[in-house]
């Protein structure tokens, strides 16, 4: 009983259990002794050889993204069907191997109690520990109700997000948050779709969802896209493994007028598994092993990430209703390609930027770009894109552009606004 007071107290506190190793024993000695404490033989005596046999420490077990919340959710099957003491042995063995991760503590201290009481729910500590404690208890509670609810609600085999409605082969990968469920979706873009390959746990702003200001603490919700990968040793411990920062505020933020910046997909400290449900400046937070398999997986500059209220999943993106945008995008394309200054301004809202230029500013930008042309044509290739509908409703294209006869292009982005039954580029520059 005494054991499972003191391990419920350490975890509602959130501090860490250790395993303490036996003192060494060096053979002919006392146990624990120093070995120049062995008595050395007498010069007359024939010399004799003292082994000192070293302790070694088990190999540092191998950490596999995603692996540390599969053994916690095995403890929790172990528990919903009774089988306490196979549940304590494989709790333990998982806050051995890694004892910062706070919600295991937890649900080990429950499971040690459970050998002398009935525990009532997660975190079942006497009343004056849970009060001292209450904010860790509350949070570590939040996180274990959203990793299994993650967990039960599977989106179905063959489902995307509906943001994803055509990417290009060049786009090897793709990221999307559901912040309701606490979860981020890394998927593969092979021939015949999107393939998911793995789902984690992340943590998102203290104040929530919908980031409008700098420093309100709040996460952006829109389609991304990762800008650069940081070196681990230019960050302090603060962000764990790594950071990789997605280009908030984007040109549909800019346009509504939305501030701040410094938004990061970023890992844990060492002290810490995982943080919080709602704990972050704005960035959207990891477990570091799940952390370092995205950064090894995706690619600067091209891979969109989508961060959701709560996604949509879709076994065939709507494609009937992108008819009109696609029909948008072929009547853009052959005004590019007739040398009509005018036919192409038609396709530019007259709200339009470029990099601080507005629509009038840019014209002669492609005026010369038109009589550069000398009425070659141009060919598109490579084209991505990916829909966001809030209060309105909005295409993010990235494509490639090419003169016909050239070898090599230059890589656009755009952002289209649905007015009424039209689709107008309000933003447009090289990347």
């Amino acid at each position: 009983m005494k054991r499972a007071r003191q391990a419920l107290l350490l975890i509602a506190v959130g501090a860490n259990l250790s395993l303490a190793l036996p003192p060494a024993r060096a053979q002919g000695g006392k146990a624990g002794a120093h070995p120049a404490a062995v008595k050395a033989p007498p010069r007359a005596m024939t010399p004799t050889r003292v082994v000192i046999r070293q302790v070694r420490r088990p190999p540092a077990p191998i950490i596999r993204d995603g692996e540390a919340e599969a053994r916690l959710i095995e403890v929790y099957r172990l528990i919903g069907q009774a089988n306490s003491r196979e549940a304590i042995s494989k709790a333990e063995s998982l806050v051995r191997d890694h004892p910062n991760f706070q919600l295991a503590q937890l649900v080990y201290g429950d499971l040690l109690s459970g050998r002398t009481r009935p525990v009532r729910s997660l975190g079942d500590v006497p009343d004056t520990t849970a009060q001292a404690g209450a904010t860790i208890l509350a949070e570590l509670r939040q996180e274990s109700a959203l990793r299994l609810r993650a967990l039960r609600e599977r989106p179905a085999p063959g489902t995307v997000p509906s943001q994803f409605l055509s990417l290009s082969p060049r786009t090897r990968h793709a990221i999307a948050v559901d912040t309701s469920r606490a979860r981020l979706y890394l998927f593969e873009n092979t021939p015949t779709g999107l393939k998911l390959l793995a789902d984690y746990y992340i943590s998102v702003g203290k104040l929530g969802i919908e980031k409008s200001a700098e420093g309100d603490l709040r996460t952006p919700l829109g389609v991304y896209f990762i800008t650069s990968n940081l070196d681990p040793r230019s960050l302090t411990d603060f962000y764990g493994a790594g950071a990789l920062p997605i280009n908030y505020p984007n040109q549909l933020d800019i346009k509504r007028g939305k501030t701040g910046g410094g938004i990061w997909l970023h890992g844990a400290p060492s002290n810490q598994f995982a943080r919080a449900p709602l704990s972050t400046e704005g960035c959207v937070a990891l477990a570091n092993p799940d952390l370092q398999r995205i950064i090894k997986t995706v690619e600067i500059g091209t891979t969109p990430v989508v961060i959701a209220q709560s996604l949509q999943w879709v076994s065939h993106p709507a494609k009937a209703d992108t008819h009109a945008f696609e029909d948008a995008l072929k009547g853009w394309t052959a005004a590019r390609s007739s040398g009509d200054v005018a036919r192409i301004l038609s396709w530019y809202a007259p709200d339009f930027t470029s990099f601080g230029k507005t629509l009038a500013q840019f014209t002669p930008v492609l005026q010369a770009e038109v009589k550069q042309l000398a009425g070659r044509a141009v060919d598109i290739k490579d084209v991505s894109y990916l829909r966001w509908i809030d209060s309105s409703d909005t295409m993010v294209v990235t494509l490639g552009e090419v003169v016909r006869g050239a070898r090599t292009g230059r890589t656009k982005r755009q952002y289209w606004a649905r007015q009424g039954n039209q689709w107008k580029i309000f933003f447009e520059g090289v990347i």
